[in-house]
Order: C-alpha cells, then structure tokens, then sequence
C-alpha cells in the first residue's frame, strides 16, 4: 500500500504502462517548464507531468490518483492569467497537448466536434475554409487551446456581439475525478433535459472533469468588416462613449479600449507606428463592425463616428485594408504581454455593467494615486470588461503579498459597488479566491462546494482552487 496522498516509484511504473514511457516526464527541465503559467511571477513545481492521448488513458490515471489520493493538475497551453493550471500541491500535472485533432466538421448542422489540445485559432481556420464561424477569440488564440477555453468560459473582442464559450458549446465529454467517463449533454440546440452539465462544466476551471471532446454549435462566416480607431482627449470620456453607441442602437463586432500607456507600451515591444500617438491622447477606442453588406457597414461606421463627435475626440482614422486591420488588432492583442514585461505583473479581470466604466476607471486610477502604484487599463470595454494592469515597485505578485492583497480586496469592493464581479474571463483559479466572499454570500459558496464534492468526492482535481 502506498502512503495516502504520496506519489511513488510504483505509481509512475502504472502511468507508463499506461501511456507510454515517452509521455511520463519527471526531469527537472521539463517539469520546470510546466511550474508557471502567465499568472504573475508564480512558479510551482508539480512531480510528474503526463501526456495522455485518449480519454480512457486520463480515467485510468484519475482511477489511480483517486484511489491514492494524488492531487491532479489538468492543463491546456498554459497561458491562464489566474493559476487555475499551475499544480501548487505538487502531484500529477496532465498536460492535453497530445490530444490535438478537431474530429469532424458537419456543415449540415454548423457543428464541430473537436478534442481540447486544439489552438483554438487553427480551430478557427479550419471551419473558417468551410465558410463557418466560430466567434470567440482570447487574445492569446494562437496559442490557447479550446479545452482551457472551456475552462475558463472565454471569451474576447468577439463577445460582445455573439458572445462567448458557453454560448457555443452543446456537449462535452468528460472524465470525472472517479475515473468515469460520461457525456454531459447532447448534439442538439435546445435541451431541458435534467440539469445542464454541459454549462455547469463550461467556467468550472477543471475542477470537476477533465473535457477530452467538445461538441461546438458554428455559424455562418461574415463577409465583411470594417475597422476604426477613435483617440479621445480624456480616459473617463472614452468609457462614457461606449454606453452611447449601445443606447444609440449599434452593436459592434468589437469595442476595446487602450489607455495611451498601454498603446505606448506595446507600440514600443513590436516596433509599430500603426496607431499615431500624440501627447493630447488619453486613450483609444477601436471599433469593429462585421456583417454581409459593406454599403450597410460603412453607413454604420459613419453614424458612430457622429455620434461620437459629440465627446472630446481626435481625428478618426479608419483601417484601409487587411494588413493595418491585423496591426490594430496585433497591437491589442499583445498589450498583456508587453504590459508584464515593463513590470505590470499583476492583471485583475474586472467587469461592471456598461454604462459604469467611467466610475471603474476614475475609481481605479484614485487608488493607484492612494496606494502609490502605476495602472493601465484595456480590455473588452463593449463588455464592460476591464483588464487593469498594475506595477509596484518590490510587489511582483499580488498572490501572498498581505499588502497587494489589501489593495485588490479595496478594488473588488469597488466593482461590486458598481454591480460587477471580480472575473469577467480569466477565472478564479489559484490567486482569486480569497475574494469570492465579497461578491458571494456564504450559502451560493456551500452550493458551489457541495457541487464540487459531488463530482470530486475525494477533492483530487485541480483542488484548493476557486474556493
């Protein structure tokens, strides 16, 4: 018998015969390699990282794991932003990179079945050739995997107008934490029956399952879109702006927002000069409309850049052509990273309701003056989703740091203030979870642990995460 909760020599021996020595890896680089994610500056090693290719190879190492109560770590491309993939209790990390074929594409119902080790921008081109479309899109979709995707219920500059993960998937394959293997819906686009599983698993951070297919409803590709960038002279300005154009009866295809520091930032990492920057610019708006009929858009681009003239703008400059659209969105897309490394570690993932972002961000930027650090705001303002970046000098890490933690918890306060929540898309994961008693009363975090002990009785999966 092994001791309760160890690995040992015997339990690696099982995990090899049964996905093959070449897919065990317990060398120091390799599990180096695996210890971080993009969250912050953390690092946590796991024992032994595995590489399964087939939804049986994960329930017989969950069987194990279960039976010697082995913490499990699942993982997807690793570029999660709240340590929902780092194993902070060591064990098993099960990496779903093997399991990297999208399965089928059936054009008479707009489905694809795919596996999760997919990046989901190859997912995208791949139903993309067949004219289809498959809205959500992070900004790390070049390298994220739709399996973390449904982890964290993703969503993007896309969501805005059709919305994010969970709208588009209608049924999973999961292996639960005893080792069976069930689906938790059906291939249909509508179903009553029973308890939703399929929504229950989309945002649950791996803590319940492990989702080796993924069943997701397309539609079909727009052929058309168009692309502007709006530089607003005051930052509160620019959120006020983005309740407007709702209220005014448009719907974009995207509405983000980047400080001007963010712009500089990143402008400088990927030696761009697409976006002017001038020192009256407090911020940029860019704006996406998509649809079938370019006379249609470019009349609704015009309406919007009306309306905004209402607001303390400068001129507006317009995307010509596919190649200055891509650099727009290559500049907004990179902003996290380019954010991180000039020291902007720590990334919260707030949103509110839409017409409160002006409150969000004069908010955010009075305590960046109370509590002496720098701040950055960008995000998926449509949504009213706002990434604030901030960077304090000797505090790479908001995790375990007293301070920073009293700092966040005073900024979560706020949200909720304003009728938000403390995640919009990156997840509870590692380093969030002391703060869901500020937006949750005690009996909906028994309800949401009762659920996890149900799919996870003996607490091996992804455990000590969310709450």
């Amino acid at each position: 018998m092994s001791k309760k909760g160890t690995l040992l020599a015997a339990h690696l021996d099982q995990f090899r015969t049964i996905v093959g020595a070449d897919h065990v890896y317990v060398d120091k680089e390799t599990l180096d390699h695996y210890a971080h994610d993009e969250t912050e500056n953390l690092h946590f090693l796991p024992e032994v990282v595995i590489k399964p290719r087939t939804a049986q190879e994960i329930s017989a190492i969950l069987t194990i794991c279960n039976a010697d109560l082995i913490p499990v770590t699942p993982r997807g491309a690793g570029t999660g932003l709240s340590g929902g993939a780092l194993a902070h209790l060591g064990g098993v990390l099960l990496s779903t990179e093997r399991m990297n074929s999208i399965l089928s594409i059936d054009e008479r119902n707009l489905q694809v079945t795919t596996e999760p080790g997919v990046i989901t921008e190859v997912l995208q081109q791949a139903v993309k050739e067949k004219k289809l479309f498959y809205p959500p899109d992070p900004s790390s979709r070049g390298s994220c995997f739709i399996g973390g995707n449904i982890a964290e219920n993703s969503g993007g500059p896309k969501a805005v107008k059709y919305g994010v993960v969970k709208d588009y998937v209608l049924n999973l394959e999961l292996v639960l934490p005893t080792g069976e293997i069930i689906w938790t819906g059906s291939n249909v686009l509508k179903n009553v029956t029973g308890y939703n599983l399929t929504q229950l698993v989309v945002g649950s951070e791996g803590t319940l399952g492990i989702v080796t297919k993924i069943v997701l409803k397309l539609i079909p590709l727009p052929t058309q879109d168009l692309l502007m960038l709006v530089p607003f002279r005051k930052l509160e300005e620019a959120g006020e702006a983005v309740s407007a154009i709702f209220r005014a009866g448009f719907t974009p295809s995207a509405l983000e927002l980047m400080e001007i520091d963010a712009l500089k930032i990143v402008s400088e990492m990927v030696g761009s000069a697409a976006v002017p920057i001038t020192d009256d610019t407090a911020a940029h708006l860019i704006i996406e409309v998509d649809g079938n009929n370019i006379e249609v858009l470019m009349g609704e681009m015009e309406s919007i850049g009306t309306l905004l003239s209402q607001f303390d703008i400068g001129e507006i400059y317009f995307a010509e052509d596919a190649s200055q659209k891509e650099q727009l969105w290559k500049l907004r897309r990179r902003a996290a990273e380019a954010a991180k490394l000039v020291g902007y570690t720590i990334e919260e993932d707030t949103v509110v309701p839409r017409a409160e972002l002006p409150a969000l961000i004069k908010g955010v930027k009075a305590m960046g003056k109370q509590y002496d650090f720098d701040v950055i705001c960008y995000g998926h303002a449509g949504d009213g989703n706002l990434h604030i970046r901030i960077r304090k000098e000797g505090v790479p890490n908001s995790y375990g740091h007293d301070a920073m933690q009293a700092i966040i918890t005073e900024l979560f306060k706020l949200v909720h203030s304003l009728g938000g929540t403390i995640s919009a898309e990156h997840g509870i994961g590692l380093i969030q979870k002391s703060f869901m008693p500020i937006v949750f009363e005690e009996t909906s975090l028994r309800l949401m642990r009762d659920i996890k002990k149900s799919f996870d009785p003996n607490g091996i999966l992804n455990a000590d995460k969310i709450f």
